[in-house]
């Protein structure tokens, strides 16, 4: 059994990943802004707070043994600074309690070099409608894997309410005509789970689709 932190929990991913790990008997804390969707269970602690705010992160982090980040900002197209806000106060908190858990981040298909590897109608809908969001994902991703010695980043496809499958691609290389296309959530849920469990192969960006 681990202790798992999930940050970002109360829905989506974030949700279906707590309800993973503690089906898989883990102990997990869970911290969002709003708690009153996660499940009342004794191996659950549930931390009503920010992923910006330094002194809730220490709370959520401290004397785990792995970390999940699954924040985002919904179906909004705005430009934001939630995920590199959240990646500094993150590896600040960690820095301060002198620990260094693996951390698993979540951003998506398209962040970083991964850009380069779009089909042709995703690469339109993110130059005109995810720019913005994508830009601080990638900047997101870029201070996590050059702060920090211990990080797996995962980039799944788009993102379906489907249900649980496991029958998904895990890519570990970026190749050229590569086909990411959709995952169910709780495909997604299934396989940080089962990551978080089998550590410590760390420092990989790993791209998940149907």
């Amino acid at each position: 059994m681990k202790q798992i932190t999930v940050i970002g929990a109360s829905a989506g991913v974030g949700l279906l990943t707590v309800q993973q790990a503690l089906k898989n008997g883990n102990k997990v804390v869970a911290l969002s802004r709003h708690i009153d969707t996660l499940p009342d269970q004794p191996n659950l602690i549930s931390l009503q707070g920010s992923s910006t705010s330094l002194a809730d992160v220490k709370k959520a982090v401290a004397g785990s043994d792995v970390i999940i980040v699954t924040i985002g900002t919904g179906s909004s197209t705005k430009a934001t600074t939630l995920y590199t806000e959240s990646a500094r106060v993150l590896l600040q908190a960690l820095a301060e309690l002198n620990v260094q858990p693996p951390l698993l981040v979540v951003t998506g298909f398209g962040a970083g070099d991964s850009a380069h590897y779009q089909s042709f109608l995703m690469s339109l809908v993110m130059r005109f409608l995810l720019k913005a969001v994508y830009a601080d994902k990638t900047a997101m991703e870029e201070l996590i894997t050059s702060r920090y010695p211990n990080w797996v980043i995962v980039r799944p496809g788009r993102l379906i309410d489907d249900a649980f499958t496991g029958l998904y691609r895990v890519e570990t290389r970026l190749v050229k005509g590569m086909q990411i296309g959709k995952i169910s959530r709780a495909d997604v849920a299934h396989f940080l789970v089962k990551r978080a469990e089998l550590f410590p192969i760390t420092n990989q960006y790993i791209s998940l689709s149907s």
